[in-house]
């Protein structure tokens, strides 16, 4: 049989949707999602896939410049006011220098002003998935069938909370499974129950979205990404570095190349992406990005695993700085200044399932170090940071947070990061309070 001549710049959609996590069938989650699951089923999954904060914007620059947010200034969300860096590149600006056309179809949340990020072409769609999904769907059966390659960022609200909409179905509160990691109480159950009727109406978009491309005959030469920013909007996941909060999906489908199900458990950050697109492209990855290329892995060849990847927090509707390690077997938090046992972002912090939890967070203040073992307590309930017995692993997890902070010149070891005078305005116009004091 003869082997199958690739296209040299495949087409590349990104589907990206807000605060999913690993919260789908495919990786575990207690909740049907079909036509995610079929995408996995069809293409490549991955299993440890981390984002570099568990927060909007920035998770989404590091997508977009394949470098973490202290380095690239996206260290809050961009509609308080932070940016990418002026001098900052980002993967549209090099997939037009690469002879690409670049399209945002949806939502963004990387800049205040999207046409600064490089698109082409921008869609002004509703950001809702059905619409989205309604949108690409035209594109491929018209601009996208010029014979010039493409890429399309579709970029979809749900499951962002409010979890109460209209026209949504919600879940039996009472007879779904609870998160492992947070008590069964009824403002949980609430919560939940909300969101996976979101995630419902993502997954039969999804399934749209994959109809389309089949249809379009462009299916073959086009690479399907499906991810998300960051953990599930529930306590102890958004707004931390505890692995509900930093672990997110990714599946990639290209038919014939990244294809029959395969699940790959390495270890990558999604600074990792924008290299490996970069590499599908034909496009040189310039030195300054930090991710590296995946693409070995994703052609089953040689390949060198990480060993650990970074997280970190500093701004988002509040001031909660922090920075983190993550290996195979261990997670490191570094907590900078006073914050509460666990933060809860605003939006979760008035809702049913952060009433439920404000008691059992908001009385103890949060130690300066974190340390977990991974193995012995994969929710990370367990602190053994002061346990003789992980005394060296503390030493070592420590000294590589310090030093990669000290090799990137974060700011944060120079003390707090304060905001700019129009961002602590609209900080401080915010009408929700989530029990942190402003700083």
């Amino acid at each position: 049989m003869p082997t199958r001549s690739y296209n040299t710049r495949p087409n590349i959609i990104e589907v990206i949707c807000h605060d999913l996590g690993q919260h789908v069938g495919c990786l575990g989650a207690p909740i049907e999602t079909p036509n995610i699951d079929a995408l996995a089923g069809d293409g490549v999954l991955f299993g440890n896939y981390c984002c570099t904060a568990a927060q909007c914007s920035p998770s989404r620059g590091s997508i977009m410049t394949g470098r973490y947010p202290h380095n690239n200034g996206l260290v809050g969300l961009a509609h308080i006011g932070w940016q990418i860096g002026a001098n900052e590149v980002t993967l549209p600006m090099y997939l037009n220098r690469a002879g690409y056309h670049t399209r945002l179809i949806g939502h963004q949340h990387e800049h205040a002003e999207a046409p600064r990020l490089g698109y082409q072409t921008i869609e002004q769609v509703p950001y809702d998935a059905r619409s989205v999904a309604a949108a690409l769907d035209a594109f491929l059966h018209g601009d996208a069938q010029d014979s010039q390659p493409f890429f399309a960022s579709c970029g979809i609200t749900e499951p962002h909370r409010p979890y109460e909409r209209e026209g949504y179905d919600r879940d039996d509160a009472d007879a779904l499974e609870v998160l492992p990691y947070l008590p069964d109480r009824p403002g949980i159950r609430e919560d939940l129950a909300g969101l996976h009727g979101l995630i419902w109406r993502l997954d039969e978009a999804l399934g749209t979205m994959l109809e389309a491309l089949d249809d379009s005959g462009l299916a073959d030469d086009t690479v399907f990404i499906f991810t998300t920013d960051h953990g599930i909007a529930m306590p102890r996941a958004k707004g931390t570095c505890y692995d509900p909060g930093i672990m997110t999906v990714l599946a990639l489908r290209w038919p014939g190349r990244f294809d029959g199900g395969r699940v790959q458990d390495e270890l990558l950050t999604n600074c990792d992406l924008l290299p490996t697109l970069l590499d599908l492209a034909g496009a040189e990855v310039p030195p300054q990005v930090e991710g590296r290329s995946f693409l070995e892995l994703l052609d089953e060849e040689d390949y060198e695993p990480r060993d650990d990847v970074f997280a970190e927090m500093t701004w988002h509707d509040q001031y909660n700085p922090m920075r983190a390690i993550r290996t195979n077997r261990y997670k490191y938090i570094r907590n900078f200044g006073w914050r509460p046992l666990v933060y809860m972002p605003a939006d979760i912090y008035v809702a049913p399932a952060g009433e439920e939890m404000k008691e059992d967070f908001y009385n103890e203040v949060r130690p300066a170090e974190e340390l977990y073992d991974l193995r012995a307590d994969p929710l990370e309930q367990n602190n053994i940071i002061d346990d003789p017995a992980y005394e060296d692993v503390a030493w070592q997890l420590r000294t590589r947070v310090y030093n990669w902070m000290d090799e990137t010149n974060d700011p944060l070891l120079y003390g707090d990061y304060p905001p700019t005078k129009e961002q602590r305005e609209r900080i401080e116009e915010r009408p929700m309070d989530n029990g942190v004091p402003h700083v």
